[in-house]
């Protein structure tokens, strides 16, 4: 079970009061199906929005809808929406120094300079001052940068970091999957001092597991932290009734995302060949929406299907044998992998996979197998391929992990003690 820091839930807070809060998030958070950080912020905002009054500042993208629009103005008392702003900057190799020397000298990642809107900052600074007292959550570090730092004195101030920024760039670089090496060895220093920086605004630093504490913790020794992991909505990943059989592999996805896309490229082209070696009719599904070229070209390999966006990704994973999640980047706790354990399919996982997940050892049942090389995951699904008990075994010790551990209900408790405590 991660470890909380900052925060005893064994005797929780009671909030006895509902509370004003205004929730940043420039990524439009509905419908949480599109992509892991909307899915966190919505079901977050969903929970609070019980018993509080929640304001959501975001920005539209270009395939929001208005229905979307009014769908999540029913789950907040106020909502703000800004478009998002199409800023054109230099291209070429001329650009890609001015976008360098801005970060340099001004201190804030080219990203989150996009996606920065005077608007959006005008009306959250007008909302702050007509509202001493109140709470104010940056979902994502990315919305950090409306965050003034002299708030933290009128009222208090929350980062929900979904992932270590530092960390994730320093990971790619070890691990070799970063897609532009020498760009990032050059901004890996400017983003320890940025996320350092930034983590000092906050009065309370929220992560989803103890590795991201530890990394921040790091940058950031003086920092209030608490570890909330992702959920899963049960009633949308139903635990099925039985196992099917065959030699069906799945992985499931936002097919955009740089991790993914190395993901499914190493599943398809290293790891599924051999594993067709020895069981020819094994087939394997990439469910994720909005695939690339480079998640395109692979549905001409044999046996591999590209679906994009489906209606219900837990009726994929109920039909698949196996779920294999072989990430080799990005920090977090993966919702893919709740997902797949709270519907009931054995997991092979790597440890960037398996963050933050109790899943294996000497104090724990064995909830997932393991792998982090090519062989490794070639034994492990052969190994679930053959044995139907290690399947059922597998099945009903992760989908009672996640009834008792991953549910947003718990994760949205554990949000609003952290909001009520006193600072």
């Amino acid at each position: 079970m991660a470890q909380t820091s900052g925060v005893n839930f064994s005797h929780p807070i009671i909030v006895d009061r509902a509370m004003k809060i205004l929730m940043l998030s420039a990524t439009f958070p509905y419908p949480p199906s599109r992509g892991g950080t909307q899915v966190r912020t919505f079901n977050l905002l969903k929970y609070l929005a019980q018993r509080h009054s929640i304001t959501l500042v975001t920005q539209r993208e270009g395939d929001v809808t208005d229905r979307d629009v009014e769908a999540l103005r029913s789950y907040v008392a106020e909502l703000a929406v800004f478009p998002r702003r199409e800023t054109v900057g230099a291209v070429g190799a001329w650009g890609k120094v001015s976008r360098f020397s801005n970060f340099l000298f001004q201190g804030t990642p080219p990203n989150v300079l996009y996606l920065y809107s005077p608007e959006m900052q005008a009306w959250v600074d007008t909302w702050v001052e007509n509202n001493q007292g109140a709470v104010i959550t940056s979902e994502h570090s990315v919305n950090e940068i409306y965050v003034r730092p002299h708030w933290r004195q009128k009222l208090k101030t929350v980062v929900n970091i979904h992932s270590s920024v530092y960390g994730t760039c320093k990971q790619h670089l070890d691990s070799n999957t970063s897609e532009k090496p020498t760009r990032d060895r050059l901004q890996l220093p400017l983003l320890r001092q940025y996320e350092q920086r930034y983590c000092g605004k906050f009065s309370e630093i929220v992560v989803t597991t103890d590795e991201d504490c530890r990394q921040l913790q790091d940058l950031s020794p003086q920092g209030q932290f608490s570890v909330i992991p992702n959920g899963v909505e049960l009633e949308a990943f139903p635990y099925r009734h039985g196992d099917p059989g065959g030699h069906k592999l799945i992985f499931t996805g936002a097919m955009d995302n740089l991790p993914n896309i190395d993901a499914v490229r190493f599943l398809s082209l290293e790891v599924l060949p051999l594993v067709q070696k020895r069981y020819p009719d094994t087939t394997l599904s990439l469910v994720g929406a909005r695939p690339g070229p480079q998640v395109q070209e692979l549905k001409q390999l044999p046996g591999v299907t590209v679906t994009g966006a489906v209606p219900s990704v837990a009726e994929y994973l109920q039909a698949s044998t196996v779920c294999v999640v072989p990430m080799r980047s990005g920090y977090g706790i993966k919702n893919k992998t709740l997902e797949a354990m709270a519907a009931g399919v054995p997991v092979v996982a790597s440890d960037r996979g398996l963050e933050g997940l109790a899943v294996d050892g000497s104090s724990v049942p064995l909830r997932a197998l393991r792998a982090n090389r090519v062989p490794e995951y070639v034994e492990a699904i052969s190994r679930l391929f053959e044995d139907r008990r290690l399947r059922l075994s597998l099945s009903r010790h992760a989908r009672s992990l996640i009834e008792t551990e991953y549910t947003w209900e718990t994760a949205g408790f554990r949000y609003e003690q952290v909001l009520s405590r006193s600072v």
